[in-house]
């Protein structure tokens, strides 16, 4: 059975702006500015004022996802704009000392299980990423550029053709947070 309609709306604060055309929202706040664009969605966005209404009428099961899915895509970014978010990660060995490096917008991880040849990890986007002795912190205003950027790091370090039981080496995530230092 479908509904009549599914509606929610986004509030946005004071403190941050925003502008809608067609499906395309750009939001601007004391971090910096995101903008994405929802044309793909087979729902309707609207702007009433300093609100936003994603609704879509008639709804099958991917149309009410979607509307639930667009409003925290929203909702993320304007908490990217106003606080940003922050990943910190750890460099974990026993066997082989793991060094990292920045270099242009890569992450190179040198001497990983021994290895001659360092792993090399694409920076996505506008990320920040600071090294302090086994932390690596990344931090951003698009939640999907950092925590893509932290899963690429934490996927370059995968122990193959070994025991994971003996060798825990790596580059692990351990807290992720809401706010840029």
């Amino acid at each position: 059975m479908r509904l009549p309609e599914i509606s929610k709306t986004v509030e946005f604060p004071d403190d941050v702006t925003m502008d809608l055309v067609g499906k395309k929202l750009s939001v601007k706040g004391a971090k910096g500015s995101l903008t994405r664009d929802f044309s793909y969605a087979p729902i309707a966005i609207e702007s009433e004022g300093k609100n936003v209404r994603i609704w879509a009428k008639w709804p099958r099961k991917k149309e009410a996802a979607l509307v639930g899915t667009i409003y925290s895509h929203i909702n993320n970014m304007i908490t990217g704009v106003t606080k940003g978010y922050s990943y910190k990660m750890k460099i974990v060995f026993s066997h082989f000392p793991i060094s990292v490096k920045l270099q242009d917008k890569s992450v190179l991880i040198e001497n990983f299980t021994g290895e001659r040849r360092p792993r090399r990890v694409k920076i996505i986007g506008d990320v920040k990423i600071k090294i302090e002795s086994e932390d690596l912190i990344i931090q951003g205003i698009d939640l999907e550029e950092v925590s893509q950027t932290a899963a690429n790091i934490e996927q370059a370090t995968r122990v193959r053709r070994k025991d994971p039981r003996v060798f825990l080496d790596g580059i692990y995530t351990y807290e992720r947070s809401e706010g840029m230092a």
